[in-house]
């Protein structure tokens, strides 16, 4: 007898994995909804482009010519330069964009209703990481278009500009994951949008405005440490030096590190709010 019931009770649950929604389809289906939440709020979006824009235009008048000065950049364009420093500062305005997507759907109970359903842990937290990336990716794509206007000259041509654009990509990938972790820990878009600064220092805890052989001491130091200087030196690589396989694995294997990291602090995060319903 307990052996038919038994039997009973494992067919249904058999027969609800079967029809479980395929873990590919759970991702961009998120991503989907992600982006669809992310549109409604254009306003989020535009402040990020335009900081960084500002700050290209900011920096080519004032510092447009120390290419004619600075070693190892002589007969280079000092535009090539920057330009990836405004699209990480892109990225780090908006890494908070797929935390608010999170953070909207906790306030209206929405993200507790997602908890109960079959859907992946990891399906879950990947669709808004998704998302934050891509439109990060948007916003890099509108910065190069005004860089491209601006006179930027590539030495590796379009695909050199379609490596910034990856880069730019998974950096934003990699951001996404801490934001999103700090929204479901706290579940407040004031909280979420204040981390996003967090990883702000990292932008001037490197060679930000001159090759990082000119640099000494103490930020010398914190330049081979920091993620941002590898991501920068990919970037700037393949605009203004051509191809090198091994700057562009290092700038690869910076995102990597810190996605993988900034995604299992978000896994974490997910966990404990779990545990605490």
């Amino acid at each position: 007898m307990s052996a038919i019931t038994t039997n009973l009770n494992a067919a249904p649950a058999a027969s609800y994995q079967n029809e479980r929604m395929p873990f590919l389809l759970q991702v961009t289906t998120m991503t989907w909804r992600s982006l669809l939440v992310v549109s409604r709020k254009p306003a989020e979006v535009i402040p990020g482009i335009m900081i960084s824009i500002f700050f290209l235009f900011v920096y080519q008048a004032s510092l447009g010519n120390a290419a004619s000065f600075l070693p190892g950049l002589a007969g280079k364009s000092y535009l090539a330069f920057i330009l990836p420093v405004s699209i990480v500062s892109s990225a780090l305005s908006g890494a908070g964009l797929a935390g608010f997507a999170i953070v909207r759907d906790i306030e209206r109970g929405y993200f507790d209703k997602l908890l109960l359903t079959p859907i992946s842990r990891v399906a879950l937290l990947l669709g808004p990481v998704f998302a934050g990336a891509l439109v990060l990716g948007l916003q890099a794509a509108i910065v190069l278009l005004v860089g491209v206007l601006l006179g930027l000259s590539s030495a590796t041509g379009i695909a050199g500009i379609l490596v910034v654009l990856g880069m730019s990509i998974l950096l934003g990938t990699a951001f996404a994951g801490f934001t999103i972790g700090i929204a479901l820990r706290t579940g407040s878009a004031g909280a979420t949008q204040g981390a996003s600064f967090l990883f702000f220092p990292l932008t001037f805890l490197t060679a930000t405005f001159v090759p990082v052989n000119l640099l000494s001491g103490w930020i010398r130091v914190a330049a081979d440490y920091n993620p941002i200087t590898y991501v920068l030196g990919a970037m700037r690589g393949v605009l203004l030096d051509g191809w090198n396989a091994d700057v562009l694995v290092k700038g690869v294997i910076a995102c990597a590190i810190m996605g993988v990291v900034t995604f299992a602090f978000a896994l974490t995060s997910l966990q404990a709010r779990v545990k605490q319903k």
